[in-house]
């Protein structure tokens, strides 16, 4: 099964239920050479859904000094597919490393995602 790192929306009860149809248990984890920043987003459904209008988003900067806390989850690759589904075009799903070793997805920035060019 898949794992999913979330350092933002994707922890909250309600969107869980939303996108997977079920809350998710997980495990406190960070991600290494990534800043945070917030982006605003315009899709109604996705505000509806999070009830925030701004939403945390986290660019490469290659930086070991970097880290954003969150939390990985094991899931389905169903519930993968409606993760994508629920995330805006400001955001692209990569593979990394996590602080723990362990590997997982993560939604990041698409302008400043590892091999964007950045």
């Amino acid at each position: 099964m898949p794992l999913l790192f979330s350092y933002g929306t994707l922890q909250q009860e309600n969107v869980q239920r939303s996108t997977f149809g079920r809350p998710l248990s997980g495990q406190a984890d960070a991600l290494v050479g990534f800043a945070r920043s917030l982006v605003k987003i315009e899709d109604a459904a996705v505000v509806a859904t999070s009830g925030q209008s701004h939403h945390p988003i986290v660019r490469h900067t290659g930086a070991a000094s970097d880290r954003v806390e969150g939390t990985v989850f094991e899931i389905t690759d169903d519930e993968l597919a409606s993760a994508d589904r629920y995330e805006v075009a400001a955001y692209v799903r990569i593979a990394t490393t996590l602080a723990s070793g362990r590997q997982a997805w993560v939604y990041v920035d698409a302008r400043f995602a590892p091999g964007a060019g950045s």
